[in-house]
Order: C-alpha cells, then sequence, then structure tokens
C-alpha cells in the first residue's frame, strides 16, 4: 500500500536535536554531525532577502535541487504547531514575522513561507542520477534577528537524519547562514557507497553557503 508523503513519519528519532548546543560533541548515537556557519552578506536588505529565500526551499532551488511540494489535508496542515523561540535568558520570543501576520506568509516570488509539517519531494543531482530524497520540514525559527527551518528525511531519503538552515544578523549588521545537520546512510546500498555520499554531502553543503551569498535580485 502506498503512502503518501505527508502521512510518512520521519525516519529517525531525535527530531528537533540540530538545536542543541553540544550537537558537535554530543550527537545522537551512529549519526555524523555537522555545523558549519559562513557570512552572506551585511545589512537588512541581505538579511531580508537571505531569509525569505531560505523560507521557500531556495537555497535547495539554488543548490540544484528540483523540489515539489507535498500537499497536505486541510485539517493537518490547520493544526500546524508554530514553536515558540527563546533568547539567551530563557525568555519567550514572539513569532516576529512568518506567523505573526497573514501578509508575511508568502515570499517575494509568490512561494509561501515553510511551516512545520509542510512536505516536500527533493531530487538532488547524484552522480548520473537524481535521487529522491523526500523530507518534512520539523521546525521552524522566527525571531527579529534569526530566521529558518530545519527538514527531517522521511523513507526513501538516501540519508537518515535532520539539517537545518538559519539566518541570522548580527548587532554589527553583518548576515550569516548558520547549517547545523546529523545523518547516516538510510540503508545498506547508501553504506555501500557511503565515501561517495560523503563527497557528495560536502559538495552540497558548500553550495548551500554559496546559495545566499549571491547579488539580491533587482
Amino acid at each position: 500500500m502506498r503512502v503518501e508523503l505527508w502521512a510518512r513519519p520521519v525516519s529517525y528519532a531525535a527530531v528537533g536535536a540540530t538545536q542543541a548546543p553540544d550537537l558537535m560533541v554530543h550527537p545522537p548515537a551512529g549519526y555524523r554531525p555537522i555545523d558549519r556557519r559562513v557570512r552572506i552578506g551585511h545589512g537588512n536588505a541581505r538579511f531580508t532577502w537571505a531569509w525569505t529565500t531560505a523560507m521557500s526551499w531556495g537555497i535547495q532551488t539554488g543548490s540544484g535541487f528540483t523540489v515539489t511540494r507535498s500537499e497536505a489535508p486541510a485539517e493537518v496542515t490547520e493544526n500546524t504547531y508554530a514553536p515558540v523561540g527563546f533568547d539567551d535568558e530563557g525568555v519567550p520570543v514572539a513569532a516576529a514575522t512568518i506567523v505573526a501576520s497573514d501578509e508575511a506568509h508568502f515570499a517575494p516570488d509568490g512561494e509561501p513561507f515553510l511551516v512545520a509539517g509542510d512536505t516536500a519531494l527533493l531530487a538532488i543531482p547524484f552522480l548520473l542520477w537524481r535521487v529522491k530524497a523526500p523530507a518534512r520540514v520539523v521546525y521552524v525559527i522566527d525571531e527579529p534577528n534569526r530566521k529558518g527551518f530545519a527538514y527531517g528525511t522521511l523513507r526513501g531519503h538516501p540519508e537518515d537524519g535532520e539539517e537545518a538552515f538559519i539566518v541570522e544578523m548580527h548587532e554589527d549588521g553583518s548576515v550569516w547562514l548558520r547549517i547545523t545537520a546529523f545523518s547516516r546512510p538510510a540503508n545498506f546500498f547508501w553504506w555501500l557507497v557511503y565515501p561517495v555520499l560523503r563527497i557528495s554531502q560536502e559538495f552540497f553543503t558548500r553550495r548551500y553557503e554559496r546559495a545566499l551569498a549571491v547579488a539580491i535580485p533587482d
């Protein structure tokens, strides 16, 4: 029996672990962690363009992926949970933009912003073909100077794990992209080609880092 993408559970247990401050030291058992941070520009215009691009799968499409969104029934999407963010002192941070008003639910190109529960089929270039990689958004960050999301893998993805893409603007106006992830091959075949999978993962991580550093479109 074929299960629709929106109905599939994620293929790993440690949902949300990309938010852990000690991810690189204590990743989920059996998973390889990644924590990368790259400066992508400066100022409000860069920050706004970068997070709106990131929140509509722009990092992935800008890195050569094809993204096909999976439509979920209304009763699923209407009950989506919007997580609460906290500052360094543990004080709740109200949603700043993405879920704060109806006018802010779409990127300038008309694509809807991602929310937790959104599901998509990613098609990733790998050697001579494209690999299907279903994924689900597991949380969204929506703070005044920090925005982004994480997706978790679904059955059928070549890896098991989670990856987060967070755009941050610091007090000096510098804008950064932070990528955190943990993953492992999803099955025996992908373990057999693990060295090639590792090279491919590094290749696309570097593409992610460059995807938001290009000139802002007019």
